[in-house]
């Protein structure tokens, strides 16, 4: 499917969200991922596509995914995705994935993200706050600095609990440091037999929490994952 550049916004440090229009309605659900084609002069063993999680909601008229950019050495598909200019024709693929919602709207959800791992919980936080839907939502976020924080005012004003972990020490900061760790996220979102935690972030941080989260007690059925290859650790 062809999509058209429409346009761009930083939403956080070194980070940007990339608006497509697309030539037809895409049918997805809200924390799918596609796979972006973009062929360009010069492209480095990394290769020519990429998977991306749309960071946006069925609810609105443009597709949207959400990258950081490499502040040392960016891939060859990074600096042409970069330097795309409004009205770019990219190839995009349908939409996958089983990292959604649950149906069962009474369910408790924790969402731990590290770093660019919060795009698809934009994406489900956003749907629900287009359809009106309330859930119990708390969701910890993993960062290095605040700076690098993304979409927080959309979660705080869906009325989602929202925390804050910060891996870098931060002049001034009282909130949570550290790495994200089971026993940090229970210590922060307690331990219920209801809930569902969802993890989404760089691939060696989501293995380690899986395994971390799983010797800590919760039941490998209780843990819905989602993992960037390619991204450093938050």
């Amino acid at each position: 499917m062809q999509v058209t550049l429409e346009k761009t916004e930083e939403v956080a440090l070194n980070t940007r969200t990339f608006w497509f229009r697309p030539e037809r309605p895409l049918d997805y659900v809200a924390g799918q991922y596609i796979e972006m084609s973009l062929p360009h002069q010069g492209a480095d063993d990394r290769g020519t596509k990429r998977w991306f999680t749309l960071s946006s909601s069925p609810s609105e008229p443009l597709l949207s995914m959400t990258t950081k950019k490499a502040v040392d050495r960016m891939s060859t598909f990074k600096q042409t995705l970069f330097g795309l200019s409004i009205g770019t024709q990219v190839t995009m693929s349908e939409a996958m994935g089983d990292f959604v919602l649950p149906k069962d709207t009474t369910i408790p959800l924790v969402f731990v993200a590290g770093g660019i791992g919060i795009t698809p919980m934009r994406s489900m936080v956003k749907w629900l706050t287009d359809q009106g839907e309330r859930r119990q939502i708390h969701v910890i976020y993993g960062a290095r600095q605040l700076e690098d924080v993304a979409f927080q005012d959309l979660f705080q004003n869906y009325g989602a609990q929202f925390d804050i972990v910060l891996s870098d020490q931060v002049a001034g900061w009282s909130g949570r440091t550290g790495r994200l760790s089971a026993e940090l996220i229970l210590d922060i979102a307690g331990k219920t037999s209801e809930q569902l935690y969802y993890v989404s972030g760089p691939e060696p941080l989501t293995e380690a929490l899986e395994a971390d989260l799983g010797k800590a007690g919760i039941a490998h059925n209780k843990l819905v994952l989602d993992f960037f290859p390619g991204y450093p650790l938050p």
